[in-house]
C-alpha cells in the first residue's frame, strides 16, 4: 500500500470518528441541555395510577324548576401513608399537617375517645364495651372499635377472650406512641397525630370499612399552606358536595353520605350501565334517606377514570382521561316550594299556640286531587339538612323527635274525619238517601240503654234533632253515624275505607307506614274480642283505626275527585344533566275507582262546605277567594289519657277541587283548632296561582 492510499484511509477513519463524536455530542447536548429538565422529571416518574373520578350528582328541583338541591365544589384532604416513607418520615409529615390545621383553625376527623389536651382522659364511659340489643331482643355486651384495634395492636392484653389489662387514657396513649414510633415534646401535638394514625389503622385492620377523609370543605388559604410544604401522601382534591338551596322539605329531600359496610355489600353488585363492572366504590357517597335515596339511580352520575402519573415526591406529572365522568340526571318533583314554605311556616307559628297544653308534633300533607302528586308534606318540628351532622345529637335526643317524619310514618286515629267515608258508603249502598233523616236521641240504645252518646249530649245534655247526612257531617252527629254504621256492618265499612286507601300504603316512593283499618281480625290479633257494637266506634273514626296524614289527604282527594284513587307520588319528571331531553315522565297511576253517584257525593260535600261557611271553621275561611270543604276530628290519645289529637281534612275549591289537605296535631285538642293553619295554606296556594302559571310558562324544566 502506498503512502497516498494510507493517508486517504487514515483521514477517512478520522472523519468517520469525528462525525460519530459530533453526532453523540449533539445528542448529549440536546438530551442534557435542551431537554434536560424534561428528562430529569421523567427520570423521577415512578408511580402511575388509574383512579376513578367522581361525577356530579343530579340536581333536585321543585315542580316549577326551582332549585332545591344542587352541587358545589368542595376540597377534601385524604392520606396515603404508602407514599410517606418509613414511620419516622410518616410521623413528621402528619405532625406538619396537624400543625397547619391548628394554625388555620381547621378541624379534622378524629374519633379516638380521649381528650385532645392534657390531662388526658377518656371522653366516654363506654371506652371498650357497650350494651346493645342482640338479634333475639336481649341486651348483650359488645366491643367498641377501640377495643378491637387495641387487641389487634397488642395495646391491651387478653386472656381467654377477655381483656385483663384495660389501661387508663395516658397509659393507652403511651402504648400507642410506642407502637406508632411517635416521638415529640408537645403532648397535644402527639395526641393529635396519634388520633390520625388511629383512624388510619382502623381502616388498615378492616375494623372501619369507610374511607378516611382527613378533613373536608377546606379553604384556599389552607390548601396553599399545605402545598407549600410539599407533604408526600397528602392529597387535596376537589369533590362535589351537596348544596341545599332551601331550609324546607328536609324530611323529604334526605341527604347523602359515605357508604357503610352493609350498604357496600348491596351496592357493589350494582351495574347500571351494563358494562359488567360495578358502578360503586367502597368509599362512594350515596343517598341515605328521602329523595336522595329513592332516586339514587337517576341522581347518581357515572364516574370517569383517568391515568395519573406521579413523581417520587408525590406530585402529579401528567394526567390523561380514559373515560370522562357523566353527571347525574335532574329530578323534578311534584313539590311546590312556595307552598311547602307556607305549610312549614304556618306549623311553626301556630302549633305552639294551640289550646292543648301538651301539644307535641304535627304534620300536614297537600295532594293534587287530579293525579295524586304531593304538593307539600311537612312534619313539625323539623331540622336543617345543611347542618344535619352538627345537629344530630341534639335532634336525636329531642323528645319531640324532629328527625321523625310524622306526615308519612305517624299513624293517628282519624276521629270524625272518617265520617264522610261512613256517609258515602251508606249512600252508595242504598241504606240512606241524601234526604233521609235520623233522629239524634243523645244516647244510642240499639244494643244497650247505656249505649254510646253523641258529643253534644255529653257536653250539654242536648241533641242535634233530625239530621240528614249533610247536616250530620256538618254537626259531626255521632248518633247518625252510629246508626248507619251499624246498618252497613264492619265488612262494608272496611271495604269502602280500603277503596279510599285507608289502612294501606299510598304508593309514595318514600317509606311510609301502612296504618290500621279496624276490624275483627286486627282486634283478635291483639288479643282482644270483637263485638258487633265495636262497629259503632269504627263508624265515627275511633276503635283501633290508625291512618297516616298522607292517607287522610289522599282519601279526601279520592272522594272529591269523584272516586278515582291515585297512587301518591313525588316524582314528576327526570331530565338529562344538560337539560336537553326528558329521561322519564311520570304517568299518574290509578289504584282503583269508585263510581260515586253525583247526588251522593254532593250530599257529603255539602256537609263539608257548611262546616266552613257557617260551622266551627267559618271564622277562618271568610276572607278566602275560594270556598273550602272540610271535616274536623279529635281522637283520644289513649284510653288512660284525656288528651286528644286534633285532625282536619279539607279540599278546595269547592266547585272544582284542585287540592286536598290533611292536618294532624298531637295532643292538639279539637280539629277546629287547626283551621287557621288550613287557611294559611289555602291562601298561599290560591293567592300565588297567577305567579305559578307564569313560572310554568317560562321554565324549560316543565313540559
Amino acid at each position: 500500500m502506498d503512502s497516498r492510499q494510507f493517508h486517504i484511509r487514515s483521514w477517512s477513519v478520522v472523519a468517520l470518528m469525528g462525525a460519530l463524536l459530533l453526532t453523540l455530542g449533539a445528542f448529549l447536548y440536546r438530551t442534557q441541555v435542551i431537554r434536560g429538565a424534561y428528562y430529569a422529571a421523567l427520570s423521577r416518574q415512578k408511580i402511575s395510577n388509574i383512579e376513578a373520578v367522581e361525577a356530579g350528582r343530579g340536581d333536585i328541583v321543585d315542580t316549577y324548576g326551582r332549585a332545591l338541591v344542587t352541587n358545589r365544589v368542595s376540597y377534601q384532604v385524604t392520606l396515603d401513608t404508602s407514599r410517606m416513607g418509613d414511620a419516622e418520615n410518616r410521623n413528621r409529615i402528619l405532625t406538619e399537617l396537624v400543625q397547619v390545621c391548628l394554625d388555620s383553625g381547621i378541624t379534622w376527623s378524629d374519633s379516638l375517645p380521649i381528650t385532645q389536651s392534657s390531662p388526658f382522659e377518656y371522653t366516654t364511659d363506654e371506652v371498650f364495651t357497650y350494651r346493645t340489643t342482640g338479634s333475639d331482643g336481649k341486651m348483650v355486651l359488645a366491643t367498641t372499635r377501640l377495643y378491637r384495634l387495641a387487641s389487634a395492636m397488642k395495646w391491651i392484653q387478653r386472656e381467654e377472650g377477655k381483656a385483663t389489662d384495660l389501661p387508663t387514657a395516658p397509659e393507652l396513649l403511651t402504648r400507642m406512641y410506642n407502637s406508632f414510633q411517635l416521638e415529640g415534646s408537645n403532648p397535644e401535638q402527639m395526641r393529635a397525630v396519634a388520633g390520625v394514625l388511629y383512624e388510619l389503622y382502623l381502616r388498615s385492620k378492616d375494623i372501619n370499612r369507610t374511607a378516611y377523609i382527613f378533613t373536608k370543605d377546606v379553604d384556599m388559604d389552607f390548601i396553599t399552606r399545605v402545598k407549600e410544604r410539599g407533604l408526600a401522601g397528602v392529597t387535596i382534591q376537589p369533590v362535589s358536595a351537596r348544596q341545599y338551596n332551601t331550609d324546607y322539605a328536609a324530611h323529604l329531600l334526605g341527604r347523602v353520605g359515605l357508604m357503610d359496610a352493609d350498604e357496600w355489600s348491596r351496592y357493589k353488585e350494582i351495574d347500571l350501565d351494563g358494562d359488567g363492572l360495578g358502578d360503586y366504590q367502597m368509599d362512594d357517597s350515596i343517598g341515605k334517606e328521602g329523595v336522595e335515596k329513592v332516586f339514587e339511580s337517576w341522581l347518581r352520575g357515572r364516574a370517569g377514570t383517568r391515568s395519573v402519573e406521579l413523581n417520587d415526591n408525590g406530585k402529579v406529572v401528567s394526567e390523561e382521561w380514559i373515560k370522562a365522568p357523566e353527571a347525574g340526571s335532574s329530578v323534578c318533583l311534584t313539590l311546590d316550594l312556595d307552598l311547602q314554605r307556607a305549610v312549614e311556616d304556618s306549623l311553626a307559628k301556630r302549633i305552639p299556640n294551640l289550646s292543648g297544653k301538651n301539644t307535641e308534633g304535627a304534620a300536614a300533607v297537600v295532594i293534587d286531587v287530579t293525579n295524586g302528586g304531593v304538593l307539600a308534606s311537612a312534619s313539625y318540628p323539623t331540622f336543617h339538612l345543611a347542618t344535619y351532622s352538627a345537629d344530630y345529637n341534639e335532634n336525636a335526643t329531642n323528645p319531640l323527635k324532629p328527625l321523625y317524619n310524622r306526615a308519612l310514618l305517624g299513624t293517628y286515629a282519624p276521629g270524625s274525619t272518617f265520617k264522610p267515608v261512613t256517609g258515602i258508603a251508606a249512600l252508595e249502598e242504598g241504606i240512606i238517601t241524601p234526604s233521609t233523616r235520623i233522629l239524634d236521641t243523645g244516647v244510642y240504645r240499639y244494643y244497650s240503654n247505656d249505649g254510646p252518646r253523641c258529643w253534644i249530649y255529653n257536653q250539654s245534655g242536648g241533641t242535634h234533632g233530625q239530621q240528614t247526612v249533610a247536616q250530620a257531617i256538618t254537626n259531626s252527629c255521632n248518633i247518625f253515624f252510629y246508626d248507619v254504621g251499624r246498618q252497613l256492618g264492619i265488612e262494608r265499612l272496611r271495604e269502602y275505607a280500603q277503596l279510599f286507601g285507608l289502612g294501606q300504603k299510598t304508593g309514595l316512593e318514600l317509606p311510609e307506614s301502612t296504618g290500621v283499618m279496624a276490624g275483627p281480625e286486627y282486634t283478635e290479633s291483639m288479643g282482644g274480642t270483637w263485638y258487633p257494637g265495636n262497629t259503632l266506634s269504627v263508624a265515627i273514626g275511633q276503635e283501633s283505626s290508625q291512618f297516616t296524614p298522607i292517607q287522610l289527604a289522599n282519601y279526601v282527594a279520592t272522594l272529591v275527585n269523584g272516586g278515582t284513587h291515585y297512587r301518591t307520588h313525588l316524582l314528576k319528571q327526570v331530565r338529562s344533566a344538560d337539560d336537553t331531553q326528558v329521561v322519564y315522565e311520570y304517568e299518574p297511576e290509578v289504584l282503583g275507582t269508585l263510581e260515586l253517584k253525583e247526588k251522593n257525593l254532593n250530599a257529603v260535600k255539602e256537609g263539608m262546605l257548611a262546616l266552613t261557611q257557617e260551622g266551627s271553621l267559618a271564622r277562618y275561611f271568610q276572607d278566602l277567594d275560594v270556598k273550602v270543604g272540610a271535616k274536623t276530628g279529635s281522637a283520644q290519645v289513649s284510653a288512660t289519657s284525656s288528651e286528644s289529637n286534633a285532625v282536619l281534612v279539607c279540599f278546595a275549591p269547592y266547585d272544582d277541587p284542585e287540592i286536598a289537605l290533611a292536618l294532624v296535631a298531637e295532643k292538639g285538642g279539637t280539629g277546629s283548632e287547626l283551621g287557621a293553619i288550613a287557611a294559611d295554606i289555602f291562601r298561599a296556594y290560591f293567592s300565588t296561582r297567577q305567579t305559578r302559571e307564569q313560572v310554568t310558562a317560562e321554565n324549560i324544566l316543565v313540559q
